[in-house]
């Protein structure tokens, strides 16, 4: 079968392509960059912006999956939010004009809000429509209503929402939450902020998007959870799976909020969102993810955390980042 996916040269791209060629599926890899070729693989250049092109590279292809989003902790970023709205029409339409069977759309866990910080959090829970909220979250829902306006006109397609996506293989630079882990892995991290997250496994996260195309129901969400568990736990795991010393304790959110007030806007200026509102939200209000939902339709379960972690410090490792 040929599909397609963009962002292909990405962190989950390259994680999806690789489950996809094992299955022997013959893929269009599409991305603004072509990597040096593999088999099962063809690469085109496209850019998500540009309808003309992207037509052109989902030609002949039976599913697709969309996986092109700009991640971004700032408050406001006009192209983030071209690309994670504009972008999806562009290739939700590309889509249906080219006849694809199936569109499997990723959004992220980041469209949800719930009901109180640290809550329950599912499918059914708010949407990120808040112009309070940082772009990322508001551009990711906007993403979905762009969508759900072409599966009004025809386009089968699902929604696949996973939570923070770790774990190997990692081109890079290193995603976010893999390159600290990184620096934990190095023994570089002597504290950690408080706070956690509900973590993923990039490999499951590929393996449930595949699922989506064969068993996910039209216009569905299904949110791709794995683990809540605290940022310093996770990190001390990384220090111990390369043998050295983990952060010693972590800050509490009351501290560190009036640092990151003053600190962002000038970090801002320099093109830096490192430092952020939007980060320290994410870790002191994260919710405890329902999965249920695409574990009863999809079929979709994430590994143990700590095997997550001992594998992706043994890429650390044969990478010669330790």
């Amino acid at each position: 079968m040929q599909v397609a996916v963009t962002g292909a040269a990405g962190f989950l791209g390259t994680n999806l392509i690789a489950e996809l060629v094992a299955r022997g599926d013959e893929v269009v890899a599409i991305d603004r960059v072509a990597p040096p070729a593999r088999p099962g693989v063809r690469w085109v250049v496209a850019d998500v912006l540009d309808p003309q092109s992207v037509r052109a590279a989902l030609a002949g292809a039976e599913v697709v999956y969309h996986l092109v989003a700009m991640i971004t902790l700032a408050q406001r970023n006009d192209l983030a939010w071209r690309v994670n709205t504009q972008g999806v029409r562009v290739v939700a339409e590309a889509a249906r004009a080219a006849g694809v069977r199936r569109l499997v759309h990723c959004g992220s866990v980041h469209s949800f809000v719930p009901e109180t910080p640290g809550g329950r959090l599912d499918e059914t829970s708010r949407r990120s429509s808040d112009p309070a909220l940082p772009v990322y979250d508001r551009s990711k829902w906007q993403g979905e209503v762009e969508l759900r306006a072409v599966i009004e006109a025809g386009l089968d397609a699902v929604i696949c929402n996973p939570t923070g996506i770790f774990g190997p293989i990692d081109p890079r630079p290193l995603s976010r939450i893999n390159a600290g882990l990184c620096g934990a892995a190095r023994g570089r991290v002597p504290v950690m902020l408080a706070g956690g997250f509900d973590l993923v496994d990039v490999r499951d996260v590929a393996t449930g998007l595949i699922a989506a195309a064969e068993k996910g129901r039209t216009g569905e969400n299904y949110l791709l959870s794995g683990h809540l568990v605290p940022m310093l736990t996770v990190s001390r795991l990384a220090a111990a799976a390369a043998g050295v010393r983990g952060p010693r304790f972590a800050l509490p959110s009351a501290l560190v909020t009036p640092l990151v007030a003053a600190a962002e806007p000038v970090l801002g200026r320099f093109g830096s969102d490192t430092i952020s509102r939007a980060t320290l939200s994410a870790l002191t209000s994260a919710p405890a993810v329902d999965g249920a939902k695409a574990g009863r339709e999809l079929g979709f379960t994430a590994r143990p955390i700590e095997r997550t972690v001992e594998d992706l410090v043994d890429y650390f490792r044969r990478q010669h980042l330790l």
